[in-house]
C-alpha cells in the first residue's frame, strides 16, 4: 500500500511514520509513504496557506490554490482521496477493512476551519469522521486511520491477534492479563492459570460479552438485529 499525505507540518507527519510498528511496515516494504508539504505549492514569498472565510466568521480557512496543486501532484484524481473531518461518515472497523484494501490512499490534513469545499467537490472521495468531537490537528485524525489500515494489511500483524482484537466478533475485548500472578493485592484470574483452553475461551467470551453490555450495549443490539444473540441476556 502506498500512502500520500498532505500537510502543513510535514515534520509531525515524518516522525509518525518513524516510529514503532509503522516504522517496521515500511522497513518491510508492507507500505510505502509520501510526506508532502502543502506549502511546497504556494507561489508568493509568504507561502501562504489559508485566508479569511468568505461571509466572514472566526478562524482561517485552508486556500484552495496550494491544495489542489498538491493533490493534482499526487494524483488525487487517480486514488482515493480521504479528508478527515468531524462532518463526515463515522468511520468503523468495517470501514478501515474496506480502505485496507486500497492500493493508495491520500490523506488530507486539515487545520484552522478547515479547507475550501471546491476542493472537497473536486478531489475528496470520502469526508471521515472519527468521532464526535474537534481537533485542532487534521494530522491527528489522519494518523487515526492510518493506524486503523494499515495494521489489517497481510505481514503486519498475526492473523491470531487480528481475530481476537475489539470489534472483530463486534464485542469488545476480553480483559488481558500478564505477570506477575499477584500485583498490588489483585490476582490474575486462576482460570487463566488451569491449562484448560476450551474453558479459557468460554471465559473470554463471557467478559467480551460483560464488557460490552457494560459499555457499549448498542453493539449488543446491532448483534441482536443480525440474528447473533451470543447466547447473552
Amino acid at each position: 500500500m502506498i500512502l500520500k499525505v498532505l500537510s502543513l507540518f510535514p515534520g509531525f507527519v515524518e516522525s509518525f511514520f518513524s516510529t514503532s510498528i509503522l516504522a517496521k511496515a515500511v522497513e518491510k516494504r508492507i507500505l510505502s509513504y509520501e510526506n508532502v508539504n502543502i506549502r511546497d505549492y504556494t507561489t508568493d514569498k509568504h507561502r501562504t496557506c489559508d485566508d479569511a472565510p468568505y461571509g466572514g466568521g472566526a478562524g482561517m480557512v485552508l486556500k484552495p490554490e496550494p491544495l489542489g496543486a498538491a493533490l493534482a501532484a499526487v494524483g488525487a484524481d487517480q486514488f482515493r482521496t480521504i479528508y478527515p473531518t468531524p462532518g463526515g461518515r463515522l468511520f468503523n472497523q468495517a470501514y478501515a477493512e474496506e480502505l485496507s484494501k486500497e492500493e493508495t490512499l491520500i490523506f488530507i490534513c486539515g487545520r484552522y476551519e478547515g479547507i475550501d469545499q471546491r476542493i472537497i467537490d473536486l478531489y475528496v472521495d470520502d469526508e471521515i469522521s472519527i468521532g464526535d468531537y474537534v481537533l485542532s490537528s487534521g494530522e491527528l485524525a489522519a494518523f487515526v486511520l492510518i493506524d486503523a489500515v494499515f495494521r489489517l494489511l497481510p505481514g503486519v500483524l498475526s492473523s491470531e491477534s487480528l481475530e481476537e482484537e475489539s470489534y472483530k466478533s463486534g464485542l469488545l475485548e476480553y480483559p488481558q492479563y500478564t505477570r506477575p500472578e499477584v500485583y498490588q493485592g489483585l490476582r490474575v484470574p486462576e482460570i487463566l492459570l488451569s491449562g484448560n483452553h476450551a474453558l479459557i475461551q468460554q471465559w473470554r467470551k463471557e467478559q467480551s460479552l460483560c464488557k460490552t453490555q457494560r459499555y457499549r450495549p448498542d453493539l449488543l443490539e446491532k448483534l441482536k438485529q443480525e440474528g447473533k444473540g451470543y447466547g447473552f441476556n
